[in-house]
């Protein structure tokens, strides 16, 4: 098929990023953020306990825990298009079918199964930006992908809202699972089957093939710098996780503001967060990654540190502002650590470990927030995310090396296959 004249169009077209992974990714995002107001509110229309509403609103995570690892393995086999396809097809059928569950054990099921879908596309499409964008703007594109999603976050919630509010609680399943389908055509026929683009010729290597890598033997020819980074990338989970719980219950629960209020409050500190992805991505490619997540994680400790001294509304905005905009400062940061620190012959292996540190510590958030606050209260649970952001800026900040470049990381070092023969030591 020829080429449109238009130069624009022709650059638009060859892009390995825009159309193969920008414009679904926003659908994807879109989708997902649609349900976000729903999916409490559907659990419960079954009438069940609020044993089994825990279990369905968390089976989509625990999917994605179960299916970390195996998916970074199985892209080695696949490779990343396919990777992507497939993680894509599971994660829209799921969210289908949870719409038409006919009771809140078969729609957990289908939570789970989506889980599945999402582990798969979120590693494939980490492994592939790392091979398609250059590394000199690697920050940029990072951050744009993270842009991107809190962008479909901020809109997303109120399309579901009105769409439930209007035709029921099972449609905007419907909604989000076929606004999501045009999103497999485009990557089906734009994304490229194969190496990385020119632009990044400097990281060129194969989507799928070659000896499959021992994940042990992976984590520990890794472990000098895996510790440290993980870690960092656990604490700031946490804080990212348990931020979106502990300021609508301190809000509710401790100041009595209303829902009009809450909703209100988090929309402008999403505002704020979703700007933030340029200057996030310009810090990373032209100072270095840790002026973008040390003071990120630094002020995000800072905003909920303060969130106990708030008397009212005024107060709690200016923390859950300062907190948006801090966090949107690392806008597509544990994503660009993740491919700075992984090594080029066992890519897809060490991202699906990347993505399972961090979707622990994702799951870690809420939880800490709801054990301390039934423990103490939510004050003290506010409190824990801080230490938990002040955590994660010192290890970025004191015990990880800058990864900006990779000169000096030592993740060239030959990780042991299938393959290689062991040594004896």
């Amino acid at each position: 098929m020829a080429l449109p004249r238009n130069p624009h169009v022709r650059r638009l077209l060859r892009d390995p990023l825009i159309l193969p992974l920008y414009v679904p990714a926003f659908v994807l995002f879109l989708g997902a953020a649609t349900l976000a107001p729903v999916l409490p509110l559907y659990a419960e229309s079954y009438r069940v306990s609020y044993g089994w509403i825990g279990i369905f609103l968390s089976a989509q995570t625990l999917g994605m825990l179960i299916a970390d690892l195996p998916s970074g393995v199985l892209l080695r086999r696949i490779g990343n298009k396919r990777g992507i396809l497939l993680g894509m097809a599971v994660a829209i059928g799921g969210r289908l079918a949870v719409g038409w569950a006919s009771s809140i054990q078969g729609a957990a099921v289908y939570h789970l199964i989506g889980g599945f879908g999402l582990a798969l596309y979120g590693t494939a499409r980490h492994a592939y930006v790392t091979s398609h964008a250059a590394i000199a703007t690697r920050g940029r594109s990072m951050a744009l992908l993270g842009g991107l999603m809190r962008g479909a976050r901020f809109a997303g919630p109120s399309i579901g809202g009105l769409v439930a509010a209007q035709f029921g609680l099972r449609v905007p399943f419907a909604v989000a699972g076929l606004m999501s389908l045009p999103a497999l055509v485009v990557v089906a026929v734009f994304m490229r089957d194969g190496g990385a683009a020119p632009e990044a010729e400097d990281r060129r290597v194969s989507d799928s093939g070659g000896a499959p890598v021992r994940l042990l033997a992976l984590v520990r020819a890794q472990a000098a710098l895996l510790l440290p980074a993980g870690l960092g990338q656990m604490f700031a989970q946490m804080v990212r996780g348990g931020r979106g719980t502990i300021i609508p219950l301190y809000a509710s629960h401790v100041l009595g503001l209303d829902v009009a209020q809450v909703g209100l409050l988090l929309t402008i500190a999403a505002a704020v967060e979703m700007l933030m992805f340029w200057p996030a991505g310009w810090l990373m490619d032209n100072l270095g990654r840790k002026f973008s997540y040390v003071p990120s994680f630094g002020l995000q400790a800072i905003g909920l540190a303060c969130v106990p001294l708030t008397g009212g509304f005024g107060g709690l905005l200016a923390c859950a502002s300062l907190i948006g905009l801090a966090n949107g400062l690392s806008s597509g940061g544990m994503m660009t650590l993740g491919s700075d620190l992984a090594p080029d012959e066992a890519r897809s292996e060490f991202l699906g470990v990347w993505r399972l540190i961090g979707d622990v510590g994702g799951t870690a958030g809420p939880a800490a927030v709801g054990f301390v606050a039934d423990a103490l209260a939510l004050p003290a649970a506010a409190l824990t995310l801080a230490a938990s952001g002040l955590a994660a800026a010192l290890t970025f900040g004191v015990f990880l090396p800058e990864t900006r470049g990779g000169g000096d990381l030592g993740t060239e070092s030959t990780v042991p296959t299938a393959s290689t023969p062991k040594r004896d030591t």
